[in-house]
């Protein structure tokens, strides 16, 4: 956690790291095959990334920082794609 020194108030930053997997719908859209996973680490993002790969249309894991307590978030860097995915912007 820092400590902000204006206020007292705690912000705390994380990364988050997700795993996502779409398939396409009858009308040929992309949606998501289940709900987004989180990770504690790339590493396991990576395997379950890959587990998943050639079971779904599109495959992704990515990360980015985040300050949840603000609704504060960076821009998501993607270290595994797989297939088809919605645009990440």
């Amino acid at each position: 956690m820092i400590k902000d020194k204006g206020n007292d108030t705690k912000m705390t930053k994380a990364r988050l790291i997700v795993v996502a997997a779409f398939d396409r719908n009858d009308a040929g859209e992309l949606v998501a095959a289940f709900d987004p996973m989180a990770f504690e680490t790339e590493g396991r993002a990576l395997r379950a990334a890959a587990e998943l790969q050639g079971k779904h249309i599109g495959v992704v894991a990515w990360s980015r920082e985040a300050d949840p307590d603000i609704g504060e978030y960076g821009p998501p860097a993607i270290f595994f794609q797989y297939g088809d995915i919605p645009d990440m912007d």
